[in-house]
């Protein structure tokens, strides 16, 4: 089957800076026919850049400002999809923070009620919101960016690697329970990606261990396979398969999209 997305309209969530997988994953949903809801904290340049990419390939798009912890604001995110747009047919929960990235004895109580509420409640509370059209519509397509943190643990990002591992697990529920009404719901899970976070994990983790981050990439790439970081375009496209036709049999999935990584314990 296709991967054409012609029709259907997609809510993508963090997608305000250009350099992240969410801005990538917006533009090649667009490029493969959707409308698509792009959302951030605020409607920032970048997210405004992103709407006008989107419409400059004569496709429509609607930035709307939207904090994932917020059930209101999330309810009102998805009620703007429906009247603008139709749908949602597609939902990709791409929003995160690292702030509970960190070695275990020096995460905070803040620093985990802010990761479990933006990594781990904001998904759920997206879905919960969607799979009631979804339902109605007889079908739709739920696509949570996880990270190989979900699949195992690396030492120094405590909350986030618990909170991704939640992410996991909501997804195999949603799946199990949504299944009979045609909705799919599958996560990837990306390793190291050149993005301003990752350029940010190397920055402290030389620091931490006093060597130049050059160094630091060396020795982080060098368990990778394809020794590199991936780019958000290779994360991008694996999101747009999960979420297309061409992949109508996969559900409950957690995908290591990660040159190879090793995902640690």
């Amino acid at each position: 089957m296709e991967n054409s997305l012609a029709g259907m309209v997609a809510i993508v969530t963090g997608t305000g800076r250009p350099d992240g997988i969410g801005y990538a994953t917006a533009l090649r949903l667009a490029e493969l026919g959707a409308n698509v809801v792009v959302t951030d904290v605020t409607v920032s340049p970048g997210l405004a850049q992103l709407v006008a990419e989107i419409e400059a390939l004569g496709r429509r798009a609607l930035a709307v400002a939207v904090d994932v912890t917020k059930a209101d604001q999330i309810t009102t995110c998805v009620a703007q999809c429906a009247e603008r747009f139709g749908g949602p047919d597609i939902l990709v929960n791409n929003a995160g923070t690292t702030v509970g990235a960190l070695p275990f004895g020096d995460i905070e109580p803040e620093h985990w009620d802010l990761s479990f509420a933006v990594n781990l409640k904001g998904p759920a509370l997206f879905c919960r919101a969607v799979l009631p059209i979804m339902v109605k519509a007889g079908g739709g397509a739920i696509v949570n960016n996880a990270s190989t943190g979900g699949l195992g643990a690396e030492a120094g990002f405590g909350a986030y690697t618990a909170t991704k591992h939640g992410v996991i697990g909501l997804t195999k529920t949603i799946a199990a329970e949504y299944g009979e009404h045609g909705i799919r719901c599958n996560a990837v899970c990306p390793g190291y990606v050149a993005t301003d976070m990752h350029e940010g994990a190397n920055q402290r983790l030389a620091g931490e261990r006093n060597i130049s981050v050059e160094a630091m990439k060396r020795e982080r790439y060098a368990g990778v396979a394809l020794r590199r970081a991936g780019t958000c375009a290779e994360i991008a496209d694996a999101i747009a398969y999960l979420a297309s036709p061409a992949s109508s049999y996969m559900t409950g999935a957690a995908i290591p999209i990660s040159g190879g990584t090793p995902v640690g314990l």
